[in-house]
């Protein structure tokens, strides 16, 4: 029962610090860009969780670097707080409810095509550390 409550915390902690992240990153980016009304915010921070997860699971992997503790904190709770896939998914789903279909493809391919590409980035880059 102890392990079960640590790693909730851990996860809950790590999750708190991933969704304060993403609030103030979307922030910037929306402050610097603020006509955009593509959702380049929710891009920029999936992106972003898609190579920091690719170079933490790299690690981990590769080298062992990581406890799991370490494991569940930062890829379970901080990544799994700062990326916004269901934010994601719903403004993807507004813009096909308002029919905008090229917006919405644009946007889903985007997101797919340079996310698998950016973790494919960040583990590279583990392996080669």
């Amino acid at each position: 029962m102890k392990a079960v409550v640590i790693n909730a915390v851990l996860v809950g902690i790590g999750g708190f610090i991933g969704v304060i992240s993403r609030y103030a990153l979307n922030g910037v980016i929306h402050r610097r860009v603020p006509q955009m009304t593509f959702p380049v915010g929710t891009l920029a921070i999936n992106l972003l969780g898609c190579l920091f997860i690719g170079v933490v699971a790299g690690f981990t992997e590769s080298k062992q670097l990581f406890s799991p503790d370490f494991r569940r904190f930062a890829l379970i709770g901080l990544l799994g707080g700062f990326t916004t896939y269901s934010a994601f998914a719903y403004e993807t789903f507004t813009m096909i409810q308002e029919a905008e279909y090229l917006r919405a493809f644009s946007n889903a391919g985007v997101h797919v095509v340079l996310g698998l590409v950016l973790v494919w980035v960040g583990y590279s880059f583990s392996l080669a550390r």
